[in-house]
């Protein structure tokens, strides 16, 4: 028997998808060449936003008309936990909706029909086939116990559910002896990872920043330092990059800060739940920068959000011109039920949001292309993921661009280079005489 699982969205479903092939591996299964050489074809969906959403249909359809006769299609992931009932019946398509820790070879019933069945595993823990690159996410906790005014995740993720230090340390430790040679760890909210486990689970966040708390996630870091070349941290809440967590970060030789800023109006940030505004974001950056000046910063932010003025998308831009980021990804505002913004007043146009969405976007495109020219001339450790191509510490893999490099070095090494061209966001280079 063979599967395919095809995954749509973030790291996180991506490490999803490991967990559900190791399992599927350990029942028999083979992993098949293609989704129409499968007996079991499995979309691991994304549900955060209307596009993602539109994207995931998109693609269980397109596996539809792929799969052979006779193979079973099974839809998983966030689509699947958010809207079970409607999916199974506006897709006769699909053989099993199958929740978080559901069966992906249960018999197939009526998700409407059947209650809310126990689970069959714990996603976070169960084991993951070896890496098939010189890296890998580590997913150390699930959920989330911030209530962001756009995000729906909390819904149907549910508070934050941390991992043990154990079943972080034994996860790396075997990806590391398969070959991994970068750890990426990710959560929702990876700064208050620990703190659930503290508080028996109360479901609020936990502010941190200079008030002297303690941040589980420090002494993780310095472990995992301590079994693997790189360690890299995604997804930090802006009021969790507390000073110590800097100098952690700083201490593992990655220094790339991955913020989740969302936007710079303070008006704005309130409106979304959101802590911080656009001058305590670049008094946090400029303070690394004074330490550490090649650190590599990224943000996300969300344009069109209700009530988004002029004024709020110039603060922005202004921020955004300051902060000089090495990378950004900008979305437009997606109304989702269940959350604090969908009741909101002043709803932003789509057009006008796409409209600001590309200003933003060809203000940091000039930007990151300026500092992929500055990188030119330097040296920089390049750790080969595939056959041509690499990644020093300034790029995330799957995120960022990438380092192109002499096909012939094998892949998992680390060699020192020197970058002698730039192209846009990707980065040529050479190994060092």
């Amino acid at each position: 028997m063979r599967y395919w699982i095809e995954t749509l969205g973030c790291p996180k479903n991506h490490v999803d998808s490991d967990k559900l092939a190791g399992l599927l591996e350990s029942q028999g299964y083979l992993v098949a060449a293609s989704p129409d050489a499968a007996d079991l074809v499995v979309a691991n969906t994304c549900a955060f936003i209307e596009a993602a959403r539109e994207e995931s249909i998109e693609t269980v359809l397109d596996l539809a008309d792929r799969k052979r006769e006779g193979a079973r299609l099974v839809v998983t992931g966030c689509m699947a936990e958010r809207y079970g009932d409607e999916l199974a019946t506006a897709l006769p398509e699909v053989d099993l909706v199958a929740g978080f820790g559901e069966s992906l070879t249960a018999s197939s019933v009526p998700v409407s029909l059947r209650a809310r069945p126990v689970p069959a595993f714990d996603l976070l823990n169960l084991p993951r086939p070896k890496s098939r690159a010189p890296w890998a996410y580590v997913k150390i906790a699930e959920g989330c116990d911030r209530r962001c005014g756009f995000c729906a995740i909390p819904t149907f993720r549910g508070d934050q559910r941390s991992r043990s230090t154990a079943e972080i340390m034994s996860e790396s430790r075997s990806l590391v002896e398969g070959g991994v040679r970068e750890i990426v760890l990710i959560a929702q909210d990876l700064a208050s990872w620990g703190h659930d486990r503290k508080r028996a689970g109360r479901g609020e966040a936990v502010e941190v920043l200079d008030e002297g708390g303690t941040q589980p996630l420090i002494e993780l870091t310095n472990a995992l330092a301590r079994e693997v070349d790189r360690v890299r941290l995604l997804y930090l809440y802006p009021s969790g990059l507390t000073q110590r967590l800097i100098e952690t970060i700083l201490a593992t030789n990655v220094p790339y800060f991955d913020l989740s800023l969302q936007h710079a109006s303070r008006p704005l940030l309130r409106a979304m739940r959101r802590w911080g505004d656009g001058d305590r974001f670049l008094e946090r950056i400029a303070a690394i920068r004074r330490v550490e000046p090649d650190a590599t910063f990224r943000s996300s932010f969300i344009l069109g959000y209700p009530g988004e003025t002029e004024d709020d998308q110039r603060v922005l831009l202004e921020f955004i011109e300051a902060a000089q980021l090495d990378w950004a990804g900008f979305f437009t505002f997606s109304s989702e039920v269940g959350t604090y913004a969908n009741d909101l007043d002043a709803p932003v146009s789509h057009e006008l949001a796409l409209e600001r969405l590309r200003e933003v976007s060809e203000l940091q495109d000039t930007i990151t292309a300026k500092k992929r020219d500055l990188l030119v001339g330097t040296r920089a450790q390049i750790l080969v993921d595939a056959p041509g191509i690499g990644r020093s510490v300034r790029e995330c893999p799957e995120i960022d661009g990438v380092v192109m490099i002499d096909p012939a070095l094998m892949v998992g090494s680390m060699v020192e280079c020197e970058i002698v061209a730039s192209h846009g966001t990707d980065v040529e280079a050479v190994v060092c005489e």
